[in-house]
């Protein structure tokens, strides 16, 4: 399993988690999108339905009344909740989650604002987890154009 944080600076999470999302469906992966409360849900699962005018990320969230079937089948589960719906392949944390609480993923993602001083200090702690625990992580940064850069 690996870890890669992502530090948005530039660009906002509405620009990059369709992208990363996108590129997940490419490898044929299942996704959980891990956020911290109901209204964040909502509010993510407007933005995917409405990202682009000419294409959509096909998902649903835990806020839905679905049946236990509905919810292995979907690409991507938008949730609160720590359990993998879904049997994702990876799981991205929106400012939230404990990512070393997290096996079976190939992959989990955490994207935080570095504008946000709550959301960086929560950002760090989980590095100082992840690196504890000997879980192979990542740091990515934007540079000035834009384009992500490993800085560790």
């Amino acid at each position: 399993m690996e870890l890669l944080f992502y530090h948005l600076e530039q660009a906002t999470l509405e620009r990059v988690l369709p992208d990363l999302l996108s590129k997940s469906l490419e490898r044929g992966w299942r996704a959980v999108v891990e956020a911290n409360e109901s209204e964040q849900i909502e509010a993510l699962d407007t933005m995917l339905w409405t990202y682009s005018a000419d294409s959509f990320l096909p998902h649903s969230t835990t806020n839905e009344t679905l049946s236990e079937d509905a919810l292995k089948n979907q690409p991507i589960l938008i949730t609160d909740k720590p359990e993998n719906l879904n049997n994702a392949n990876i799981r991205f944390f929106i400012d939230s989650g404990e990512v070393t609480t997290h096996q079976g993923y190939e992959r989990l993602v955490y994207i935080f604002n570095g504008n946000n001083e709550p959301h960086l200090k929560r950002a760090r702690e989980q590095w100082k987890a992840a690196k504890a625990a000997e879980i192979e992580a990542t740091y990515w940064q934007q540079n000035a154009n834009g384009r992500w850069e490993k800085k560790a």
